[in-house]
């Protein structure tokens, strides 16, 4: 990966471990660290025996945000160069750090331990489910810096939070701990080893029929606030339709019906 920014692993569960590797920094987000998580999503998308997806920080933190110093410092474009957009991404430069993980078609669990902030949180917003210590860090901080929060939020917090919630913690930029956001629902549980429950899970979720859980993703991510009932409806006919009788399926209730785990395969 970029400057050695994020490790990503892969065991013998199917459960892919992306880790930001910039502990003295608190993970904060320079070029190489985008780069190094736009790379690690696009080799994960592209690894069809990867089943489930654990994101976290190194060291005492998630993601403190920009490193907005590193940014000034620059002279490949600079801040100038988070907003450019590839032609035919829907997402600019910045933004796919965290969209490029709602777009990964396996669930992406997010640990999130001591500051999240900014850019970080909105990287755990791209996140399925979030597991956050109790005393962990959170904030939408971007009016601190006289900015709004840009890194596809539009996209994540309006399907975890209301509306009321969201402008609350953007107008303020207030900090809010585990607990508090889990209260508010910004996280989706606590856990004094966020780490160690979000790999927990994530194996869990890799026992399950993989196409199951790719289609489920793919079932709530198109239609979760979808103001077209007929289409949601008919994707679920289609998506179901699309697994019945599969081999992973029967293999789902042969093994159900005999009390016996099941062995599935990957998707192609």
């Amino acid at each position: 990966m970029s400057k050695n920014r994020v490790r990503l692993d892969v065991d013998d569960h199917g459960v892919a471990t992306v880790s930001m590797e910039r502990a003295d920094k608190h993970n904060a987000l320079d070029h190489a660290m985008f780069d190094a998580l736009l790379n690690a999503a696009s080799d994960l998308a592209a690894t069809p025996s990867v089943r489930a997806v654990v994101l976290h920080g190194a060291g005492k933190s998630f993601c403190a945000g920009l490193d907005i110093a590193s940014f000034l410092g620059e002279h490949d474009g600079g801040i100038d160069a988070l907003l450019v957009r590839e032609q035919g991404d829907l997402a600019n430069y910045a933004q796919r750090a965290a969209y490029d993980w709602v777009k990964l078609p396996i669930p992406v669990i997010a640990a999130i331990s001591g500051n999240c902030f900014g850019g970080g949180l909105q990287i755990a917003l791209g996140a399925d489910i979030r597991i956050a210590a109790p005393d962990a860090k959170l904030s939408i901080m971007e009016v601190k810096w006289g900015l709004v929060p840009d890194m596809a939020i539009t996209q994540t917090l309006p399907r975890i939070v209301g509306i009321d919630v969201a402008k609350e913690l953007t107008f303020t930029g207030r900090i809010v701990t585990g607990d508090e956001a889990r209260a508010l629902g910004l996280v989706t549980r606590t856990d004094d080893e966020p780490l160690a429950a979000a790999l927990t899970l994530a194996r869990e979720i890799a026992e399950k029929s993989p196409h199951a859980v790719r289609a489920a993703k793919r079932l709530y991510g198109e239609t979760w606030t979808s103001a077209d009932p007929s289409a949601a409806l008919v994707l679920e006919s289609e998506l179901q339709t699309g697994l019945l009788d599969t081999p992973n399926q029967a293999e789902a209730v042969a093994a159900g019906l005999a009390k016996q785990t099941p062995t599935f395969v990957d998707p192609d």
